[in-house]
């Protein structure tokens, strides 16, 4: 009974919450909007400013942030324009990155993400073994095995955190496998994954950038002492083997490495993770799509892409321009910094059918863009894909339900668009 009344609060302030949103979205100037503000995407209140930019000022232009001034493309054909037009707006590390975060110049590290061609596609091709369907139908069979374990552990008739025993772990486990990582290491996966995308702040993971600095150098040397094992080794089928016997990535530098090293960490941990979490929460709040999915569990292979479009676990991606340029009658000026919210475009109502709708049987579920699109899209999406699939026909073998009992905590991030806790229970 005390769950019950506390669950009930929770929604209260939470729609309480919502409204104010709505109404200083609605009311503030447009030159006032900031909406890379990480405290709306922790409230979850960023929804209406988007809305309102799509309809007001879909191209727009923040001159002060705690992240300095930048564009905002919050339109999905836009953002599709804009991440394919790769002679107009670069992702080179070297210029600014890939996130709305600036990075000191010299603490800027490459990855194939965040390279133009045709480095890119040469780096990027060393890993893609990885994710051939011959490969995925080899990393099925662990999946299963290692969700069938963790779901067989997990507490009835109490309420646990369902993102550290099952998001964490789980993806922390593939992390591991595809690594051929220390298994009893295996969390540091996850703690390096959660620095090299935290703000550094009081309340934050790290209090510092040299904090963050320092951790992250503590990955590259543990990284760096794996590789020199893997690379007098013959060649074997984990991700940094590939990296180490490969003609593009053997010889890199020591940024690009622990560049592309994090990028894969992070890859393979936010969006699964974050995903997993929010399809479980999706769930709580769309009863009669739960009930749906118990009825025909073979619609599982449409629900995992719409609960990757209705999380998208990664709010936005960045480009820099590399000249003057005009667009959508805005003009862009060389060095400026353009942000592609691929949380907004995920919501446009031009594109999307009732987008802020969850409906796990939608004719075209993969029309979004949280895995980017062109060159740059997310290498592991088949991976991600078949890790939630599998999971849930797990899931849906021994539950009858999830309950979440409150609402959960967000990451302090306009990047990561994840969860740090999420109150559930199992009936027994």
């Amino acid at each position: 009974m005390h769950g019950t009344i506390e669950a009930v609060q929770s929604v209260s302030q939470k729609a309480a919450q919502e409204n104010a949103a709505q109404e200083q979205a609605f009311s503030l100037p447009l030159d006032q909007f900031n909406p890379g503000d990480p405290e709306l995407f922790r409230s979850d209140t960023h929804w209406p400013y988007f809305d309102r930019l799509r309809k007001e000022e879909p191209i727009h232009y923040c001159r002060d942030s705690m992240f300095g001034p930048y564009w905002s493309v919050t339109k999905y054909n836009d953002i599709m324009e804009i991440e394919t037009n790769h002679s107009m707006f670069s992702s080179a590390a070297l210029l600014g990155g890939i996130t709305i975060r600036d990075v000191a110049p010299d603490l800027r590290r490459e990855s194939f993400i965040a390279m133009d061609q045709p480095r890119h596609s040469a780096q990027r091709k060393t890993v893609a073994p990885m994710f051939t369907p011959t490969h995925l139908d080899q990393l099925a069979i662990n999946i299963r095995k290692r969700s069938a374990e963790c779901l067989d552990n997990l507490p009835k008739n109490e309420v646990f955190d369902w993102v550290d025993q099952v998001s964490i772990e789980l993806t922390t486990q593939m992390l591991a496998v595809l690594f051929d990582f220390p298994w009893e290491d295996r969390r540091k996966l996850t703690r390096w994954s959660d620095v090299a995308t935290t703000l550094p702040g009081p309340d934050g993971l790290v209090a510092t950038e040299e904090e963050r600095q320092a951790e992250l150098l503590e990955c590259a040397t543990y990284f760096g002492r794996l590789w020199k094992e893997r690379i007098n080794q013959p060649p074997k089928s984990d991700l940094l083997s590939m990296m180490a016997h490969s003609e593009a990535t053997r010889d890199i530098d020591p940024k690009n490495f622990l560049g592309n090293l994090i990028l894969l960490i992070v890859g393979g941990n936010d969006t699964t993770r974050n995903t997993l979490s929010g399809s479980v929460y999706a769930l709580s709040k769309n009863p009669d799509q739960y009930r749906k999915l118990r009825e025909n569990p073979e619609l599982i292979d449409s629900f995992v892409p719409e609960v990757i479009r209705w999380q998208t676990p990664l709010a936005h991606m960045r480009r820099t321009a590399l000249q003057d340029i005009e667009f959508r009658g805005k003009k862009f000026k060389k060095g400026d910094k353009v942000v592609m919210w691929y949380v907004s475009g995920n919501r446009d109502e031009e594109v999307i059918d009732r987008p802020y709708e969850f409906i796990i049987d939608r004719a075209r579920p993969r029309t979004h863009l949280s895995f980017g699109f062109g060159i740059h899209r997310c290498v592991g999406i088949r991976l991600a894909e078949l890790q939630l699939r599998i999971i849930w026909e797990e899931i849906m073998k021994r539950f009858d339900n999830i309950e979440v009992v409150g609402e959960p905590k967000r990451v302090y991030s306009s990047f990561v668009k994840g969860y740090e806790s999420l109150p559930v229970r199992i009936p027994g």
